[in-house]
């Protein structure tokens, strides 16, 4: 088969239903449920189609009640059915902690592992829509810290479809955040049903004297940063988590024994972010914490929360131009 029927550009929306839709022939057992999924086709539009072609039996319109659903996915979930979950906004996920993080995350180690919980709720995140402090936050640092949960925040449409492939297939509930800007991205992605690690970082560009680990939306800003500067080529490594929970330590570690200096970017808010938890495991390898030529930065959305404002939204998020600086404090 040639590269050109392997390979297509596709949006980061399209990726996503394509892996729902794959899902779904492939096992039975798969189905969704969630407000506003049947001919709306959800909130921004993902699951377009999947309600004439699935079904209301396995495309599963719920009434306003994230608890509810929640709970009935999970009981689902219990007795053998693979449940994907949407939910309208991430700022939502706070209806439904008790079902999240006291039910989903603990039955396997309730039931000492003869139970499981295959369940992924998937949900819209973050900022740049001017949808107002309810609605726009990032709020996957809370669920890195429940033993239980998977977290995945995915960058590109490649990686939407490889890791949604990958969160359906496991065995335990996974939160799987989308950034709500990166939905008409595009990137090459193959027609194929495929699936990518958790738990597996990516290296996005290779480089020798700086080390930046980021996830979701801020790849691709870190990205456009380090190319529109000449001089950066080859000194900047930018490294993709990918996958919060767990996090693959392994490559950050490689990364920064190399390079010796390391700067982390998240769109969430600075205090408690996924970012601090990087920087003391760095700190904490004694190797990792030896190799270091510079203190560990952060550069992190500012702790207050999302303003309407579009010019108050955009300045309380890291910018390309905030990365450049930062680079430039730490290599020249």
């Amino acid at each position: 088969m040639s590269d050109d029927v392997m390979l297509r550009e596709c949006s980061y929306r399209e990726a996503v239903r394509e892996a729902l839709e794959q899902e779904m022939l492939r096992d039975e057992t798969v189905f969704l449920i969630g407000e506003d999924i049947g001919a709306y086709g959800g909130s921004f539009h993902v699951l377009e189609g999947l309600h004439e072609l699935f079904g209301p039996e396995r495309v599963i319109e719920t009434p306003i009640s994230e608890q509810g659903f929640t709970g009935v996915a999970i009981g689902a979930a219990l007795m053998g059915r693979r449940p994907v979950v949407e939910f309208m906004f991430s700022d939502f996920l706070a209806v439904a902690m008790d079902q999240i993080v006291n039910q989903a995350a603990k039955y396997r180690f309730m039931f000492g592992g003869s139970a499981s919980v295959p369940l992924v709720i998937r949900t819209p995140s973050g900022s740049g829509t001017g949808a107002g402090a309810q609605h726009s936050q990032s709020l996957e640092a809370w669920f890195c810290h429940v033993p239980g949960l998977k977290v995945v925040v995915p960058s590109s449409p490649h990686d939407a479809k490889g890791l949604l492939i990958a969160a359906i297939r496991d065995p335990d509930p996974v939160l799987f955040f989308e950034q709500k800007l990166l939905y008409d991205t595009t990137g090459a992605v193959p027609r194929e049903p495929y699936a990518i690690a958790l738990g597996t970082a990516a290296v996005r560009t290779e480089g020798c004297d700086l080390t930046i680990v980021t996830y979701g939306r801020m790849t691709a800003l870190v990205l456009t940063a380090v190319s529109a500067n000449p001089l950066l080529q080859g000194l900047v490594e930018v490294l993709d988590m990918r996958t919060l929970a767990p996090l693959d330590m392994l490559s950050v570690h490689r990364s920064v024994r190399k390079t010796g200096r390391v700067l982390i970017v998240h769109e969430a808010v600075r205090s408690g972010g996924i970012g601090a938890e990087i920087a003391s495991r760095i700190c904490e390898d004694a190797v990792s914490f030896a190799a270091l030529k510079a203190p560990v930065r952060r550069l992190c959305g500012q702790d207050v929360p999302i303003p309407f404002s579009p010019a108050l939204e955009s300045a309380s998020v890291p910018s390309a131009a905030d990365v450049s600086q930062v680079i430039d404090e730490l290599l020249f």
